[in-house]
């Protein structure tokens, strides 16, 4: 059983930056670790992700080369730096775990609460 809590959500402004905290408890070493986002009437989507054993990560294209996901085996927490925001970053983040490699949020099985991120003009 794995359990999730978002943290660092809030208000920036256009071309801030915003760190997200996900706090894990449970046995996380062998998921597949995902950030995903859902704006309203919008389909949830991954963000970006990252296996926490080996560090393979992966992104969305609208977040390339300004996201940047990460964890700390230590604190069992799992990141996502957020740079140059955009208004069309607005959205409810979620922070999710799945047995396996995926941008479907169908293939995640725990999941945080959700925080919100709203980026202004």
């Amino acid at each position: 059983q794995v359990q999730l809590a978002e943290s660092g959500g809030g208000l920036v402004q256009a071309g801030g930056s915003l760190r997200l905290s996900c706090a894990a408890t449970g046995r996380t070493y062998n998921y597949n670790m995902g950030w995903f986002r859902q704006a309203p009437g919008k389909e949830r989507e991954l963000v970006a992700g990252i296996k926490w054993i080996d560090e393979d990560t992966y992104y969305t294209d609208s977040v390339k080369g300004r996201f940047t996901i990460s964890r700390d085996n230590a604190k069992n927490t799992l990141y996502l730096q957020m740079n140059s925001l955009k208004p069309e970053d607005t959205a409810v983040y979620y922070c999710a775990a799945g047995r396996i490699r995926s941008y479907s949020h169908t293939d995640y099985d725990y999941w945080g609460q959700g925080i919100q991120v709203t980026v202004q003009v």
